[in-house]
Formats: C-alpha cells, structure tokens, sequence
C-alpha cells in the first residue's frame, strides 16, 4: 500500500460490497468517529471510487487524498466534518 502522510483514526475494507452498500459501509465507519477524526477506505476499482468519494463529499465530509494501491484497489482518506 502507498504510504500515507495522515494520522488515520480508523479503516474500513469496502471491497467485499457493491455499491450502494460501499457507501453505506463507509458512512456508517464515519459516524462513529468524532469530529476531526480520519478514515482510511480501502474500495475497489470502478464504481466505488466514482461513487463513494462523491458521496461522502456531499455528506460535508472532507477528503483528503485517494491513494492508487497499485493492486486494483483504491483508499480514500476522508476526514470527518461535524454537523
């Protein structure tokens, strides 16, 4: 995996699901966190990364960085915005 410059709170693996399920997987990691805090998702090629960082912008959240894992998969660091 490429390496990461943030202080990640949390993980989440969404490569087992299909959208929409990648974005609700997420969503639910986000709301158990605190403001503030960093989320690290790891999804698939194709639809989730067209889809979920999208998503999760229009949720308020920010994203930081979406990495190329080199292996097909992609993560996203998304850091979570209060209310």
């Amino acid at each position: 995996m490429a390496e990461i410059d943030f202080n990640i709170d949390d993980n989440v693996d969404i490569t087992d699901v299909v959208c929409p399920t990648t974005f609700v997987k997420a969503k639910v990691a986000l709301e158990e966190l605190d403001d503030g805090q960093i989320l690290a998702v790891k999804m698939n090629d194709g639809e989730p990364v067209q889809n979920v960082p999208r998503s999760i912008k229009e949720e308020g959240h920010q994203i930081l960085k979406l990495i190329n894992n080199e292996d097909g998969t992609y993560t996203l660091i998304v850091k979570k915005v209060g209310d």
